[in-house]
């Protein structure tokens, strides 16, 4: 007797077909509803036809079934192997990373997020987004080791509900023994304009297409410790008093009544340090700044805002105009001052 083989019930009217064992004694009948009916193999027989409906014969005394008629192989599969480990996986490496689902159609496309385990150890998680002062949980589960998982998938919609989220981990083996390591509570803020540059998603070890992937922890060195050192923070307080001593930088400033708003774009004014920043970083950056300073004064019609940006290249200059026509129309812009800004400055006019 195996699996789909047509079968009748002795003690019985009906049958069915072979849909698994339980054991060697217990054979699963499906009957023609889809149920599953646990029998003693003694109590069916094997038929050629689907003519169930015959009556049960006398009851006698069932013959036993000789060991030799049972196939082992004949049983669904239920054994799951243990993840392999891999060599210098046991220090915890965990990565978020946002795929998106069509490259080729980057203003339209949906993106995925997933979650990549890159170490020997299993991990339970949380990935939350912030809004406001209170988080939501938008997944919790398991990671198994070196796999990446898919958490979710969303739409330029959803962007504004990721630009803080959070991850906690806690990592741990199963079936033997190892070094326990700290649970982890990363908070990353997600720089969304991002998900309009192609070349922000580059390629990666964890996947066949570009990625953009944010570090949680590497090499059991969280993202942002969650231990602060008092020594330490003290003497980050007393280099921030020297610092705030000097007069400092203000991304958007008035200088009096009925003078233009003047927004310094250039990185050292905007950014405490821009180490760890690629050229496609600090970009963003200013645009994004650019961006809040128009949709801050977007309703006060008259007001004149002064970009500079500095000669340079020309780079963010030509990106300001870019974003000008095409979601300022109704704004005009010129070159500022020439006596005061240089060549490195627009002036905007809020319409």
């Amino acid at each position: 007797m195996k699996i789909g083989d047509k079968v009748r019930f002795i003690s019985e009217v009906g049958g069915g077909v072979v849909a698994g064992f339980r054991d060697k004694n217990i054979v699963l009948v499906e009957d023609e509803d889809g149920f599953q009916i646990p029998v003693r193999i003694n109590d069916v027989v094997v038929i050629d036809s689907d003519d169930y409906d015959i009556k049960p014969a006398a009851p006698s005394s069932p013959k036993p079934q000789a060991d030799d008629d049972y196939d082992p192989a004949d049983r669904p599969v239920t054994f799951r192997p243990e993840p392999e480990e891999r060599k210098g996986g046991d220090a915890l490496s965990v990565y978020l990373a946002f795929v998106p689902v069509d490259s080729r159609e980057l203003t339209t496309t949906k993106f995925e997020a997933y979650l990549v385990n890159d170490s020997n150890y299993y991990v339970t998680y949380t990935y939350l987004s912030a809004e406001g002062a209170s988080w939501s949980l938008r997944s919790v589960g398991e990671i198994e080791p070196n796999t990446k998982l898919f958490v979710e998938e969303f739409d330029r919609e959803a962007l504004n509900l990721l630009e803080r989220v959070a991850v906690q981990l806690v990592a741990y083996k199963r079936g033997k023994s190892f070094i326990i390591k700290p649970a982890v509570d990363a908070r990353l803020r997600i720089d969304t304009v991002k998900f309009y540059k192609l070349h922000t998603f580059k390629e990666n070890d964890f996947f066949e297409e570009p990625a953009l992937v944010y570090t949680i922890v590497e090499n059991d060195q969280p993202v942002r410790p969650l231990v602060v050192d008092a020594k330490k923070l003290k003497q980050e307080m007393a280099r921030k008093v020297s610092a705030d001593s000097r007069p400092a930088a203000h991304p958007a400033r008035r200088r009096g009544k009925d003078e233009p708003v003047v927004v310094d774009l250039h990185a050292a004014a905007l950014l405490d340090t821009t180490a760890g920043m690629s050229s496609a970083d600090i970009l963003n950056h200013q645009l994004d700044v650019f961006r809040k300073t128009m949709d801050e004064y977007k309703a006060k019609h008259g007001t004149r805002l002064i970009f500079i940006h500095g000669k340079g290249e020309g780079v963010l200059r030509h990106a300001i105009v870019n974003e000008l026509a095409r979601r300022y129309k109704n704004c005009p812009y010129q070159d500022a001052s020439f006596q005061e800004y240089g060549y490195g400055a627009t002036q905007v006019t809020m319409k």
